[in-house]
């Protein structure tokens, strides 16, 4: 499974339901988070989705997780070289080219080698040599790293798990539907969710309507000697405490929760703009202030 990398710091508050058959709900555990599903819909249609979905996620953990062994990203990083790439893992890559260069550079999916050198308290100058994802050669045929590169996708895989749920369960004519894969998409709505900062608590709630969200708390996971687990290529330390992403996709939205934690307002601002689906970010500081920008 992929380890959860942040807390998760939004939770469905309160839905209203409309008239006719109570929702179906789903909970369970993949990519390293708890999942949920609230389908409105009649029970025999939910429970076909249910079922397809879950097929899904045991697909997607054995793409993009880096704790498989047989996983296909655990093959990349092994052997530094991907054959036939399959087409959620290429369509995964479009969307971290689209964060990474909104952001100039600061997602960056490189990043393994110095997340693992700064948690088992290696010198990062090696590591260091390895990043930069414009050195990541792809094609539909074959996905090739530099010599002692490796990639983590978790900054975006769960979002990326979300969407595809999404547009699953759009295809089948659902209307009304929360979907909660590590990152929420909401189908119809409204939904309500809050907002929570490790530190603060609920500090703030949204309404989602027909749109996904996504959030990154760098110090919900501590590297050690008070480094948080959000880590940035050029040495970036966290500016935020909380960071949460609204976007048309939720890959997006995750990608850009863990980039912007790293990145200053003015950089923030120049990001939202380049990026697609209309995105916005709530942003709270380490003394629970909170910023909002569109």
């Amino acid at each position: 499974m992929i380890s959860r990398r942040r807390f998760l710091a939004i939770a469905a508050a309160a839905a209203a339901t409309p008239a006719g058959a109570a929702p179906v709900r789903w909970q369970g555990n993949a990519l390293g988070a708890e999942v949920s599903l609230t389908i409105h819909a009649q029970p025999d249609a939910a429970e076909r989705a249910l079922h397809d979905m879950r097929a899904m996620l045991r697909r997607v953990e054995r793409l993009f997780s880096l704790f498989d062994p047989g996983s296909r990203l655990s093959e990349l990083n092994r052997s530094g070289r991907l054959t036939a790439p399959e087409p959620e893992l290429l369509g995964l890559f479009e969307e971290v080219d689209r964060v990474h260069r909104a952001t100039g550079g600061v997602f960056d999916p490189t990043i393994q080698p110095l997340w693992q050198a700064m948690r088992n308290r290696e010198p990062l100058d090696r590591a260091r040599t390895l990043l930069g994802w414009d050195r990541v050669d792809r094609t539909s045929r074959r996905v090739t790293l530099d010599p002692g590169q490796a990639l983590t996708l978790n900054g975006i895989a769960q979002g990326y798990a979300t969407d595809l749920a999404a547009d699953d369960l759009r295809r089948r004519g659902f209307d009304r539907v929360l979907v909660n894969i590590g990152e929420f998409s909401g189908i119809g709505g409204p939904w309500r969710l809050g907002i929570s900062d490790p530190t603060h608590g609920l500090i703030a709630t949204q309404t989602l309507t027909n749109r996904a969200i996504a959030t990154s708390s760098p110090g919900a996971m501590s590297l050690g000697n008070g480094q948080g687990h959000i880590v940035g290529p050029q040495g970036q330390t966290p500016l935020w405490s909380t960071v949460s992403v609204q976007a048309d996709s939720a890959a997006i939205a995750d990608a850009a929760s863990t980039a912007f934690c790293l990145m200053p307002v003015a950089a923030i601002r120049n990001a939202l703009s380049h990026l697609p689906g209309n995105a916005n970010a709530t942003l709270v500081d380490d003394n629970g202030d909170i910023v909002t920008l569109a």
